[in-house]
């Protein structure tokens, strides 16, 4: 599909500039931010985004060097960014969560000299930091009790808030300037870093943010991913920012039950959402009373978004949600559904100003119908995967992104999600995917949650598993339920083995881990 007019940015774009600095003149004393008790209006951000950049400025931190920043969903996450990006310097976000291991990786790969990191997490950054000399400054959000590391200086941002200046000019940082490094959600190996510029984020809150969703200052967000996720950045930070809006966070863990309380306590206008947690408020104990009115849409991505489950969201709540598919590679939402514009089981149609084509092995494109790999452009293009230079010229060619996901699109530009390339299976010599035989089951009232994979068996031919978290389990489910997609697909679709679980693995991204699963098999 054809892409429209590109968004007209100017060649020196700092994205912090854009997204918080603009909206003083207008929006000071506007609430951005809702998190607990605490409400911070865009001049109470902006005074906590100039004190973190002076601390890092004071800290030696200079342009184009990396801020590794491992907080929860809290003001200060908004603040750190902001900060990071107004001295020109680049944002890593990494899960607060980590461990010694991950985060000795982290401190090597992306050779940040200053973290930020919450007090709870502080003694694992700390031990980690005896295998990282590039980093010089570890800032603690909470209190850091005294405690430090040989060759590290340790800083409380609490403490030291009260001597730094809340002026800061922003760096005049190049559009295509790296901003922040997102990670790829894959499923194999160590994460790999997307490096973005300013120019993707600033691209994709017009055509996406603005456009599609219809952000205004109006709105109010709540986000079932953390901010470290892009999905979560854009949608619940930088969207709501570029208007004036308001944003909610929650350092807590995401259940359905908080949820609910924030839904009840904020009645935000926009749930940015995923199928998993759509299913876990669906079956919470709370879904009969709750009400959902003050919700205008909630948004889907980061896994297929069966039409079972659309259409028992719709039903029971009466919000439309949008299913959509992304990539850190093209920053955020590229293929989605529309309000007055849904076609349920499809990733809905191509945002406007990006292009999206199918293709075969050898990058010649499909006719319409048939099944190949998503070949994506537009203006919110990744510069590269940082220190992986093979697996950059393989994804991002010429102005395309090759992505691992295969598709289908129709004749009226409806895009089907087929599945990841590594994760759709030859069975017969035939195509099978994954996602049509999960729907498929989804479908049967005994099914909860399921994936299917491909195992091999002992002819070293893949055949496919299902493994199914079951409402009820009986002993003839396994066999009723390879009968049931026999009945509703080609019989070569059925799965061979059912294997009936009380929970799925998933990675460190939340998603399903189907390379754990084929070892399951």
């Amino acid at each position: 599909m054809a892409a429209s007019d590109p968004v007209d940015l100017p060649e020196q774009l700092n994205i912090a500039e854009r997204f918080l600095v603009a909206r003083l003149t207008t929006h000071a004393h506007k609430t951005a931010i809702l998190c607990g008790d605490q409400v911070l209006t865009y001049a109470d951000v902006d005074t906590m985004a100039n004190q973190f950049g002076n601390l890092f400025r004071a800290s030696g931190l200079e342009p184009e060097q990396r801020v590794l920043i491992a907080l929860p969903d809290v003001p200060e996450f908004a603040g750190a960014l902001f900060g990071t990006l107004k001295i020109g310097a680049a944002v890593v976000m990494v899960n607060k969560d980590l461990s010694q291991d991950e985060v000795e990786y982290f401190y090597a790969y992306t050779r940040a000299k200053l973290v930020v990191v919450a007090a709870e997490q502080l003694d694992v950054f700390l031990a980690a930091a005896a295998s990282a000399p590039l980093l010089k400054t570890i800032v603690v959000v909470g209190d850091a009790g005294g405690r430090q590391a040989a060759g590290v200086r340790v800083v409380s941002f609490e403490a030291q808030k009260a001597e730094l200046a809340s002026d800061l000019t922003c760096f005049p940082t190049h559009r295509d300037d790296p901003a922040i490094w997102l990670f790829s959600g894959g499923t194999t190996g160590r994460p790999k870093a997307v490096v973005q510029t300013h120019r993707s984020f600033a691209n994709t809150t017009e055509l996406y943010g603005k456009r599609v969703l219809g952000m205004t200052e109006r709105d109010i967000t709540l986000s079932v991913p953390k901010l470290y996720f892009g999905y979560a950045t854009g949608s619940n930070l930088l969207f709501p920012f570029s208007v004036g809006a308001t944003s909610i966070l929650f350092p807590e863990r995401c259940t359905a039950e908080k949820l609910f309380e924030l839904i009840a306590r904020h009645r935000p206008t926009m749930l940015i959402n995923v199928p998993t947690m759509v299913s876990k408020l669906l079956g919470s104990e709370q879904a009969a009373d709750a009400d959902l009115s003050c919700l205008r849409l909630a948004t889907s991505a980061g896994e297929a978004l069966s039409v079972e489950l659309y259409q028992r969201w719709k039903d029971r709540f009466g919000v439309e949600l949008l299913d959509g598919l992304g990539t850190a590679e093209m920053w955020h939402v590229f293929l989605t559904n529309r309000l007055g514009d849904v076609k349920p089981g499809t990733l809905g149609r191509v945002v406007d100003g990006f292009e999206v084509k199918v293709c075969d092995d050898q990058g010649a494109e499909l006719p319409r119908g048939e099944t190949g790999w998503l070949w994506v452009r537009g203006d919110s293009r990744a510069i590269c995967y940082h220190q992986q230079h093979d697996k950059s010229l393989q994804a991002f060619r010429g102005e395309w992104y090759v992505s691992g996901d295969m598709i289908t699109m129709d004749a009226e530009g409806y895009v089907t999600y087929g599945g990841r390339g590594d994760d759709m299976l030859k069975v017969g010599g035939k195509w099978l995917s994954p996602a049509q035989v999960e729907n498929c089951l989804l479908e049967h009232p005994a099914v909860k949650e399921c994936a299917v994979v491909g195992v091999s068996d002992d002819q070293g031919l893949v055949k496919p598993h299902a493994f199914v978290i079951a409402r009820e389990s009986t002993p003839e489910l396994a066999a009723q339920l390879v009968d049931f997609v026999r009945n509703q697909l080609e019989p070569y679709k059925a799965p061979r083995v059912v294997h009936v679980v009380a929970d799925l693995p998933r990675t460190h991204l939340g998603k399903i881990d189907r390379g754990k699963l084929r070892k399951l098999g």
